[in-house]
């Protein structure tokens, strides 16, 4: 499933096709889709094939086409703070996205089926925060993985304000879906051959949309014990934030106002002058036109528009001799002025490491 849109060099040149052809239309949703590389998400062997508008599966590994996670996000309408649940939940690349919007206050929880993807993912997440700079541009929610069937989630657990299915839903399971949302909660889903948005405007009130035609693999039907008993997935509770995690997200917080405060100063207007890239300057050749008449030849130059030898900012042509391959300018690596902060600050290195989210193994 996919092939909507060219495929890219790189992450970036991925997102300007996905925004050109309108799978992304939000700034939010661009934001959260720059800042994670989906190659990292892939086995080394297959990443060739990362920045390409197509699906790709490997055992129990898959993700889906980059066109149908833009549409995903943009149809959730993600806000900070709100409470997501991801059924079937794979690489968590998804839901790491969604994790950078919700931010430290909302709940992203994920239920995966397999117990070697749930590593895998636990794995691609670690990677993230410890090594990508773009997780200190945003407040994160950090994604819990439990395993077990979607199809199985325990009755008492709470109910979610966004849900999505990354697995094809049977009509007959289309209430249970129903079921996980909060009232004016948003619910999408592959239903019936078609990514469906479903939100929930009252307790037995619901509107739905459908968004375009998909291919999912269907949901796998529950297998019971020997007992005949289902197993019930307790997912994560709603738990609290501790005082020592509300203490790292604000000093955080507080770090980052003072590097914008610091960038509005230094430029004086509030704007960042980044430096541009130095364009090269376009030289127009002189052009020979070759008139044939009545099978005659007339030769003869013909002057183009551009050709004005009375525009001062044209340069005369070099001989091909003489003319030299220009340098290619590398751009500089991104600074991560909030790193450099916290490293900087006259604290013990246990605690800057704690503010940075280091992870030792």
């Amino acid at each position: 499933m996919g092939g909507a849109v060219s495929a890219g060099e790189d992450n970036d040149e991925l997102i300007d096709n996905l925004k050109e052809a309108q799978y992304i239309r939000t700034e939010l949703v661009e934001q959260a889709f720059r800042a994670i590389d989906r190659a990292d998400y892939y086995l080394e062997e297959f990443k060739e094939n990362a920045y390409k508008d197509l699906a790709w599966k490997h055992g129990n590994i898959h993700l889906s086409a980059p066109c149908i996670y833009s549409e995903v996000m943009e149809a959730l309408d993600l806000q900070p703070g709100l409470s997501f649940l991801n059924l079937g939940s794979g690489t968590g690349y998804l839901s790491s996205m969604v994790g950078l919007i919700l931010g430290p206050f909302g709940v992203n929880h994920g239920v995966e089926l397999h117990s070697d993807v749930i590593e895998y993912a636990k794995q691609k997440l670690d990677f993230f925060i410890r090594t990508s700079d773009s997780f200190d541009k945003f407040d994160f929610c950090e994604p819990s993985f439990v395993i077990g069937n979607c199809l199985e989630i325990s009755p008492d657990c709470s109910q979610y304000d966004r849900v999505y299915c990354g697995a094809g839903v049977q009509k007959e399971h289309e209430e249970y879906m129903k079921s996980l949302l909060k009232v004016g909660g948003i619910l999408v889903m592959p239903l019936e051959e078609k990514l469906t948005k479903i939100t929930r405007t009252g307790p037995s009130a619901w509107e739905t949309k459908k968004i375009l035609a998909v291919s999912f693999a269907p949901l796998i039907q529950p297998c019971h014990s020997e007992s005949g008993k289902s197993r019930l997935v307790q997912l994560p509770p709603l738990a609290v934030r501790s005082l020592q995690d509300l203490a790292r997200i604000a000093i955080r917080g507080t770090i980052k106002k003072v590097i914008r405060q610091e960038t509005v100063s230094s430029s004086g207007n509030g704007l960042k002058n980044t430096p541009g890239v130095k364009r090269r300057r376009v030289r127009r050749r002189r052009m020979e036109t070759i008139v044939f008449l009545d099978k005659e030849v007339f030769a003869s130059r013909i002057s183009s528009p551009s050709d004005d030898n009375s525009c001062e900012d044209l340069e005369e042509e070099p001989r091909e001799e003489d003319r030299a391959p220009p340098p290619e300018a590398k751009p500089a690596p991104p600074v991560n002025f909030l790193r450099e902060k916290v490293l900087s600050l006259p604290l013990p290195d246990p605690l800057k490491y704690y503010l940075l989210y280091y992870r030792e193994k």
